[in-house]
């Protein structure tokens, strides 16, 4: 009943359910294993999230895509449904004293992505910045390639992103499984104004790849991005040449 009040948008009915039913009648999952959770951050029913997180309610069950109510919240750019999420409260049982929700921000989907991945993606400042508040990792790997929100939004061209992520304290070296950091992909797509930012905060262009390339082996030919690797070391057929005395 619970599923199909919020499917229907008949709050007043929802509300009503959440009131009078045990918590763990309110974390039953559909056959897409959707909790009544999961709906209304899917159809942006603020006030019956509000309800079933002072209910309780486990807000870290996944659906069938591996999706939290949070993650959902990121792909649909729902900044009020994530504040809900972030923000709920609990009688803690027997003391009628509300306790804190804590999520696992770091979780993924089965596609490898956590809330930041999906905010930064989606190039949604302001979520990112209420996911960090709350204490999102800056630096969280994705699962399939190990790209942090950083190379996300290196690879989106989000000049805006890239900014925000920086002030904030990312990593600006930090490196995927195959060794490229977001300096890598800034000058391999040809982002003069990206590999600008990432150099002038401290990116090191020596760092090599599993391919043993360098950004500035990639910018090779391109003078507007080889005029921002300058040249720190000889090197012969791509190795540091040492000079002693």
């Amino acid at each position: 009943l619970l599923h199909l009040a919020i499917i229907h948008c008949v709050p007043a009915v929802a509300l009503c359910c959440i009131a009078q039913l045990p918590r763990e009648v309110l974390e039953i999952q559909n056959d897409l294993f959707q909790t009544p959770l999961h709906l209304a951050v899917y159809l942006e029913q603020p006030s019956v999230i509000q309800a079933l997180m002072h209910k309780g309610v486990n807000a870290g069950l996944q659906d069938r895509n591996g999706n939290t109510p949070l993650h959902l919240a990121c792909e649909q750019q729902c900044l009020r449904c994530a504040q809900q999420l972030l923000q709920g409260t609990a009688p803690t049982e027997g003391t009628g004293q509300p306790h804190q929700h804590h999520q696992d921000l770091q979780l993924q989907n089965w596609q490898g992505l956590a809330c930041l991945h999906i905010s930064t993606l989606k190039g949604n400042i302001p979520m990112m910045s209420l996911l960090l508040e709350n204490g999102a990792n800056i630096d969280v790997r994705e699962g399939t390639s190990g790209k942090t929100p950083l190379h996300l939004a290196v690879e989106c061209h989000n000049r805006r992103a890239v900014q925000f992520l920086l002030r904030n304290g990312a990593y600006v070296d930090a490196q995927m499984y195959n060794g490229c950091t977001p300096l890598h992909l800034a000058v391999g797509r040809k982002d003069a104004a990206i590999a600008a930012i990432l150099s002038h905060s401290g990116a090191d262009t020596l760092l090599r790849n599993m391919e043993n390339e360098t950004a500035q082996d990639l910018a090779d030919g391109n003078d507007d991005l080889l005029a921002l690797l300058p040249f720190d070391d000889l090197k012969i057929s791509g190795k540091p040449v040492v000079c002693s005395e």
